[in-house]
């Protein structure tokens, strides 16, 4: 154990370099404190004190701390901590590759530029192509995940902070344990997610609700697909809401954007409510400038006093959602890449059988007229023998069926 008052070596190091007394403003010395506290926690794995940093104003104050607290082995509780691998060159199955690699979809329309603007061409070339190694390296290895456009966003903050061993490990952990839902076959589970929304600002705000009520949630689908790192352009800002992204729970990115929009109710409420493309385009713009620490006090306290389990439509979101197998903070911490995959596999299953369900009833409906009692009968035998080869829906439409058709199941 580490003499009492005496630093741990890293934290010692590390704060040797930040600590210059007399030259510092108030404000740094501030910042200098909480990253020695960073490091100091770090150094014990106090996971409970990181997420409180994290969280609070100023989140883990630099690249550099980052960086020193993911060497110590805890830059984010649910992200960093927990990765019993390393990737390198020499690995066998690790394959320098370039860009034409990447699925076609894949274009950068928010480059790096965007986050970074000291850096040259030639570095900005370099970027690119590590970036696009990032990504192929870790889908490679998880091939099971299904890119996105927007994961690009993601991957280019964990490439400017991490150092090149672990950015591939951390990404790899967030694609599978956290924006999992993102990386399915069908954009079903993101549009699940944004259905929320609704239900947050019913809960805190019914005027602004109803008054929104013509207008579909898909404006913020940038946001929260690409963790907002698409429609903030501050690299800073975005390290920032990074910070508290990976200490909170998943659903936070949600919470966030409700905020967002209650914060804006007086520009919304001049706009009619019958005029749905109007308040989408007003809603699908982040508002300038954004003041970040308020904002995330503020979805705190949102959170705090709407929790998910109230929402309306939280049931509708399936259990194998990152929402819920990431529901509290801790919750990943203890999970494997293998679990992720598990998660994964049982809501494609779920997704399929969603959709099989669908055309039956669509089925059903159709020949409903036509087909008369009889048509129907014989509808549900033959779906009832098709069925059997399944495991059989379940809930309320199996409730149903299994009394239409003496549907036991196996």
């Amino acid at each position: 154990m580490e003499p009492k008052g005496k630093l741990p070596e890293e934290t010692e190091n590390f704060a040797g370099g930040l600590l210059r007394p007399s030259s510092l403003s108030p404000e740094q010395e501030k910042q200098d404190a909480k990253a020695v506290a960073i490091l100091e926690a770090c150094r014990w794995k106090d996971v409970e004190a990181l997420r409180r940093l994290a969280t609070s104003q100023g989140g883990l104050v630099s690249d550099e701390v980052r960086r020193q607290a993911s060497r110590v082995g805890a830059a984010c509780p649910n992200i960093v901590m927990k990765i019993k691998y390393s990737w390198t060159s020499t690995d066998p199955l690790y394959i320098t590759l370039t860009a034409r690699h990447l699925p076609p979809s894949v274009t950068y329309h928010n480059p790096l530029t965007c986050h970074r603007t000291d850096q040259s061409s030639s570095d900005l070339l370099l970027r690119k192509g590590e970036l696009s190694n990032l990504i192929i390296e870790v889908l490679r290895r998880q091939p099971y995940l299904c890119y996105f456009q927007g994961y690009h966003d993601i991957c280019q903050v964990f490439l400017l902070v991490l150092s090149p061993l672990d950015r591939a490990a951390a990404v790899a952990r967030l694609s599978t344990l956290r924006i999992r839902d993102f990386m399915l076959p069908t954009l079903a589970p993101a549009l699940a997610q944004l259905r929320l929304i609704p239900a947050i600002l019913y809960a805190a705000n019914p005027r602004l609700c109803t008054h929104l009520s013509q207008t579909q949630p898909f404006f913020a689908l940038s946001g929260t697909l690409t963790m907002y790192a698409h429609d903030i352009q501050e690299y800073g800002d975005i390290a920032r809401l990074f910070d508290v992204f990976l200490a909170r729970e998943s659903v936070f990115s949600v919470y966030m954007f409700a905020q967002i929009v209650l914060q804006r109710s007086g520009e919304l409420f001049e706009t009619p409510a019958d005029e749905p493309e109007m308040l989408h385009s007003i809603l699908s713009k982040l508002p300038t400038p954004l003041d970040l620490e308020t904002l995330i006090e503020n979805t705190a306290t949102l959170i705090e006093m709407h929790p998910p389990s109230t929402l309306m439509t939280w049931r509708s979101i399936s259990q194998y959602s990152v929402l819920k197998t990431s529901s509290y903070p801790d919750q990943t911490s203890n999970q494997t890449l293998e679990d992720g995959e598990t998660y994964f596999n049982r809501q494609v299953k779920e997704l399929q059988w969603t959709e099989q369900r669908e055309k039956i009833l669509t089925t059903i409906w159709t020949y409903r007229r036509p087909a008369g009692a009889a048509g129907l009968a014989m509808l549900v035998g033959v779906l009832s023998f098709w069925l059997r080869k399944s495991s059989g829906p379940s809930g309320l439409y199996g409730a149903i069926w299994r009394y239409l058709s003496g549907y036991q199941g196996h």
